[in-house]
């Protein structure tokens, strides 16, 4: 009934060909996989278990009736009331029908016409089995808003005379990912709340110029607390309206979709806030409902609730909620958040994964979750053959991106946390460039589960949240605010901090993934950190904006970074290495601190070094004469200009291997190719 066909015997052949130390524990992956057929023969007999969210919450019907439906099993009153019946909560009330669904059919007025108006405030008002009275928001609600007379959200009925026409199919999925990390509310220079129109229309050129062909957008599933960065989420299926209306949401998609850009939305299913009055915690006065029961229903450190994912109720919340996105508002696909969570039972708290395949698939593996995101990726890219899913994993959990059939969980792609972290953690602990280790540099970036692609960044929202700075502002620091203008001069912190901001991004979109990523403003350097409006701040927004301003200045040398970052996407589109397989890294040398690779018949070496080095040579995999194509020391890139892209590279062989020599400026990263003109 679901349309996807469930194989009897995994192909583990395969997964081992892929992976033979995954062989101890194939038992263990076949259990996953036998619980994964029990699911699917579980939900085959829900009906429309992938389109609850059209039975569930509130449905204006053909003859602008409304039908009202809620699960609540430990309810004994349930009805519904709001400003335009003057919050009378006898009025409406629900009937009890089975297994704890309730029902209401609200009939039209005497004219006809829907009988609560467009943007009406409602609320659910409840009794439990214990006799405790409560109000509540409706878990399937659309639209929710607040005012600034009360602290939490209401439902608000969003029912236009006329709903959003689209203009713009959906495009097809690109051949890698180029990713612009994006959060509506502070992509404007101001110190303000941007909206999804703003977005649209200011933003979305700006990454089509530059070449990304997919947005991640962050923060739109509805959360009450603005500081969270969208991640406890209180309203799974209504859009923020902090940002706009449903329909300016969809405006945005569409946007994106005129400009032949993917939308992917931040999917936060590892759990849920622990409010009560304007979330799902404790919808019908149980501690379960949704979630599981005691302690293990909440997540120690993010004080929120976890879901029961082997509860057919919570699956088809949660599988409707991902149709829904992708129905209604023509997501293209998810970066799921929290995997790791969802994968233990210990969550990734205070624990270290060593490398021993045990660790993955002992006891503390959470089986029903790993079930849940296995369905979802076998049911949506079945049904949408351009989806795109990306795991946020650090644990580094093996088949994660390998095809549910072969005994994986069927994403198409994990990100490659552990990049940043490196680059981070680099800038902050070394003293100097001589501390580098490029062998450590380059395993890091090399170092990714074979057939399993990844997204590599430098950096994202993570690393930008205060309490840690930009890439950039660790480079250059405080000399960004008085040194950045082409009037003043070049210090030295600020030339180190422009080459080393455009080799660490060219060797990480080169080297460490299947596909990129950015977080919105890095692209040019964007200086500072990010920090939400908060008690702690006095509420400002001074630091929750992206100051697009600085790279619009012609005068500022904001312009050189984002030239550079399009740059790269450009000759990435044109040569084509990201769909390659790794590298072959043929140097890692520590004293000249010099690190060169081939990857799709490009050569890329980079040269750490604050000294340069004439004749120097560099390993290439094909006799041939050899062009620079790529210079981050290119004046155009704010650089010095010391290479001549016109010179030739002849090869020679030295011992049975093949050789160029050239000229490797200080701190430059450099890409070669045959030139076959």
């Amino acid at each position: 009934m679901l349309g996807v066909s469930v194989q009897p015997e995994p192909c583990f052949d395969d997964l081992l060909q892929i992976d033979p130390h995954l062989r101890p524990v194939v038992p263990r992956i076949g259990d996953v996989y036998n619980l994964y057929q029990q699911t699917w023969r579980r939900l085959s007999q829900t009906p429309h278990v992938f389109e609850q969210y059209k039975e569930f919450g509130l449905a204006v019907q053909g003859d602008n009736s409304i039908r009202c439906k809620e699960w609540a099993p430990n309810l004994s009153k349930l009805s519904l009331a709001g400003d335009f019946n003057d919050w009378n909560k006898e009025e409406y009330v629900f009937k009890c029908l089975d297994n704890g669904v309730w029902e209401l059919v609200i009939p039209p007025s005497a004219s006809g016409s829907c009988r609560i108006p467009h943007l009406s405030d409602i609320r659910l008002f409840c009794t439990d089995k214990q006799g405790h009275f409560f109000d509540r928001v409706s878990p399937w609600a659309r639209y929710v808003t607040q005012t600034n007379k009360r602290v939490y959200y209401n439902q608000t009925f969003y029912n236009p005379d006329e709903g959003y026409s689209w203009y713009h199919p959906r495009p097809k999925a690109p051949r890698v990912l180029y990713i612009y990390e994006s959060h509506v509310g502070i992509s404007s220079n101001e110190p303000k709340i941007s909206t999804y129109m703003e977005f649209a229309d200011k933003v979305i050129p700006r990454i089509a110029k530059l070449g990304y062909n997919t947005i991640q957008l962050m923060a739109v599933m509805e959360h009450a607390y603005y500081a969270s960065f969208g991640y406890q989420v209180t309203s799974f299926f209504a859009p923020s309206s902090r940002f706009g209306t449903p329909d300016e949401l969809k405006y945005l998609v569409d946007t994106a979709h005129k400009h032949k850009i993917l939308v992917l939305l931040d999917l936060v299913h590892s759990h849920a806030s622990n409010n009560t009055k304007d979330g799902l915690n404790s919808f019908d006065g149980s501690d379960s409902h949704y979630f599981l029961p005691g302690d293990s229903g909440k997540h120690s450190q993010w004080n929120s609730r976890l879901f029961d994912y082997n509860k057919t109720e919570t699956l088809s919340f949660l599988l409707s909620n991902l149709q829904y996105w992708l129905d209604v508002f023509r997501f293209d696909g998810f970066r799921f958040d929290g995997v790791t969570s969802m994968l233990y039972h210990h969550h990734g708290i205070l624990y270290s994964f060593s490398g021993n395949y045990h660790e993955y698939f002992d006891h503390n593996l959470n089986m029903d979750a790993v079930v849940y995101m296995m369905v979802a990726n076998a049911y949506l890219h079945h049904r949408y053959p351009n989806l795109v899913t990306i795991a946020e994993d650090v644990s580094g959990y093996p088949g994660l991106c390998l095809p549910v059939a072969m005994g994986g969980v069927g994403f198409d792609y994990r990100l490659a946390m552990s990049v940043p972290d490196m680059w981070i953690k680099l800038l902050k602990e070394s003293k100097s460039d001589k501390e580098f280790n490029m062998g450590h540099i380059a395993f890091t970036l090399n170092n990714r589960r074979y057939k399993e692609k990844t997204i590599a960044y430098v950096e994202s929202h993570d690393q930008a949240l205060v309490g840690d700075k930009t890439i950039a502002f660790w480079l250059m620091d405080s000399e960004m605010y008085t040194n950045m203008s082409e009037l003043s001069p070049l210090t030295p912190r600020i030339e180190r901090g422009l080459a080393l901001h455009k080799m660490l991004r060219l060797i990480t979109f080169s080297l460490a993934g299947e596909g990129i990523l950015t977080f919105m403003g890095n692209e040019f350097g964007h200086p500072e950190w990010l920090d939400f409006p908060r008690a702690g701040n006095n509420e400002s927004y001074l630091y929750c904006r992206r100051q697009y301003n600085l790279v619009d200045d012609d005068m500022l040398r904001y312009k050189f970074l984002n030239r550079f970052d399009g740059f790269i996407l450009e000759m990435e589109g044109k040569y084509q290495w990201l769909d390659k397989p790794n590298a072959f890294i043929y140097l890692c040398h520590e004293d000249d601190k010099v690190i060169s690779y081939v990857r799709g018949g490009t050569c890329f070496v980079f040269n750490f070094n604050w000294e340069s080095f004439t004749d120097y040579p560099v390993r290439v995999e094909t006799p041939g004469k050899y062009k620079v194509v790529m210079d981050s020391d290119h004046k155009y890139f704010g650089g010095q200009g010391r290479v001549n892209a016109t010179t030739e590279h002849f090869s020679y062989n030295d011992d049975g291997k093949v050789f160029i020599k050239t000229y490797l400026p200080s701190r430059t990263g450099l890409a070669y190719r045959i030139d076959t003109d």
